[in-house]
């Protein structure tokens, strides 16, 4: 099988990365060195991803936690699985009791957003099922960075700064003092290159890794958690922790010319870019920057939000089928609707967020597309005393309006925006990618999909491509390096564009395909401190 993008060698901000034995790809070096020394040491893929997904908790906060969730596509013995351990809402909660406290919205901050984390019980199935070095040594070198500290880098720190500032303003309750405690250094974001660390963390992944994550749901972690949420009048308790299952769900596909895209099912978002590229594959597409192009993109974008954002949840509450959402009919109808003008669609929800993603691949075949998120920044804002564990905001993804799918309820899952991606094509596996960014992520998707097989885009071309964002109705954030007279064009029929100067809301984006001649070839993001770390 000739994957026929890779023949192509344009020139790159970044070199790609080729390699034969392992390769982990993620946004922070130290993470992306530490799953690549599991596979040093003999572990797989499946290992790798565990350790660097524990690490990244450490060394890049700002995005994600041991209070979060977390999602993979994992490819072993010619199959791919895919793992959702997202987190449901807890038992006590309902819309009502929201509106009760004068909530008029989910809000983002508090313990009204909180639902049961689920990566720790992530990490531990991943392990048992396919991993082969023990669960206490993928953790032990995040252990180890939690408790001697590593000096922050630049970009995390752009970000935990922003964070801070805003944080300062927004959480004033006593509740919130752990997280000014935990996570400053003299009472300010860290600096790039000064050193933070948690002994609190390092105790509570020492639990998880001695416990293999019992602690965390049935055991001490747990009961603090609860203690926690009574204290301040929450809803999550010990039983809902102690009830958490992950769910092994099956990944859903469609064929775009000639290739199986492959996403993780609701309650995850990434039917959204699947029926986008559904859209898009009745079109035909020769010039990457051009206006036929762009906005074709971005109406179909559009067209996929506004009846995901509308049906998307748990699956046993959705009312619209995946098959049908992701079915000809429904893309030829959709296509349709996509004229020469910028149409309007509103959406119920901000289209922000913040995360981490990773991927990695053994010599033996193995491949894991990894993501994991608190959502929001740090999370809630609630940082469990004593312990680390800054909890995640995800509920913040529900609606309040009882006639919505995806309105709030007991036990139920939210929409949810992480997405990790895999790449096939008749039968043989090329290899996982994805992006960060909330609701940029569908559409990072998308676009690194057409750069690499419409455009014939090497991996790490892919990724450093100009991006665009839409934003809700007609509005389109792009890049610096984005085209301006391309900007200008899609101005005059009707999108309203927005230069966004930070890099941060276009995501940060990983590769890794595999050749036919089992080549590995590893691209990451030029927008962070991405690593592909290879031997």
């Amino acid at each position: 099988m000739e994957f026929d993008a890779l023949r192509y060698d344009y020139p790159s901000r970044r070199k790609v990365v080729y390699s034969k034995k392992g390769m982990v790809c993620t946004s922070h070096y130290l993470a992306a060195q530490v799953g690549l020394e599991i596979i040093k040491r003999g572990g797989n893929a499946i290992d790798a991803a565990i350790a660097t997904a524990a690490c990244l908790t450490v060394v890049e906060p700002t995005s994600n936690g041991v209070g979060g969730d977390a999602f993979a596509l994992v490819w072993v013995k010619g199959k791919l699985y895919g793992l959702n351990a997202s987190g449901s809402a807890p038992k006590l909660i309902s819309a009502k009791k929201i509106k009760t406290l004068g909530h008029k919205r989910i809000p983002r901050f508090g313990w009204v957003p909180v639902t049961v984390p689920g990566a720790p019980a992530g990490w531990i199935e991943l392990s048992n099922r396919f991993g082969k070095l023990p669960f206490n040594e993928l953790i032990y070198p995040a252990i180890q960075y939690a408790n001697e500290g590593f000096p922050v880098s630049p970009s995390i720190s752009y970000v935990w700064n922003k964070l801070f500032e805003f944080y300062s303003k927004a959480l004033k309750g006593e509740e919130y003092k752990y997280w000014f405690d935990t996570f400053t250094v003299a009472n300010k974001a860290p600096k790039p290159s000064e050193v933070w660390r948690s002994k609190d963390l390092a105790k509570t992944l020492e639990i998880i890794a001695e416990t293999k994550a019992e602690g965390f749901y049935r055991g001490e972690l747990a009961d603090k958690i609860d203690s926690f949420s009574r204290k301040y009048n929450g809803f999550l308790r010990g039983k809902d922790l102690n009830g958490y299952h992950v769910k092994w769900v099956k990944p859903i596909k469609i064929n775009y010319r000639g290739y199986d895209i492959w996403e993780m099912p609701p309650n995850s978002q990434g039917i959204i870019p699947l029926m986008t590229l559904n859209i898009l594959k009745g079109f035909d597409f020769s010039d990457k920057d051009s206006l036929y192009t762009i906005h074709k993109q971005i109406e179909a974008i559009k067209l996929a939000f506004e009846d995901g954002m509308k049906s998307i949840t748990d699956p046993i509450n959705m009312d619209i089928s995946t098959d049908w959402l992701l079915s000809e009919d429904y893309a030829e109808q959709k296509r349709k609707l996509i004229k020469g003008k910028a149409i309007s669609v509103q959406t119920n929800q901000s289209l922000g967020g913040g995360t981490v993603y990773l991927a990695t691949a053994d010599s033996d075949g193995n491949m894991v597309s990894f993501i994991q998120s608190n959502y929001k920044g740090f999370g809630s804002g609630l940082v469990v005393p004593n312990t680390g564990i800054s909890l995640n905001n995800r509920g913040y993804g529900f609606s309040l309006d009882e006639s919505e799918v995806n309105c709030i309820a007991p036990m139920k899952k939210p929409y949810h925006t992480i997405i990790p991606g895999f790449i096939s094509k008749k039968g043989i596996p090329i290899g996982p990618f994805g992006l960060m960014g909330g609701f940029m992520q569908p559409q990072g998707h998308v676009q690194i999909i057409m750069n690499t097989i419409d455009f014939k885009m090497n991996p790490q071309n892919a990724i450093d491509a100009p991006r665009w964002k839409w934003t809700g109705k007609n509005k389109v954030d792009i890049e610096y390096s984005f085209h301006y007279s391309l900007a200008d064009a899609l101005e005059r029929i009707g999108h309203r564009i927005n230069l966004e100067l930070d890099h941060v809301p276009f995501g940060k984006g990983q590769i890794i395909w595999r050749t036919r001649d089992d080549v590995l070839v590893g691209a990451t993001e030029g927008r962070a401190d991405g690593t592909v770390a290879a031997i």
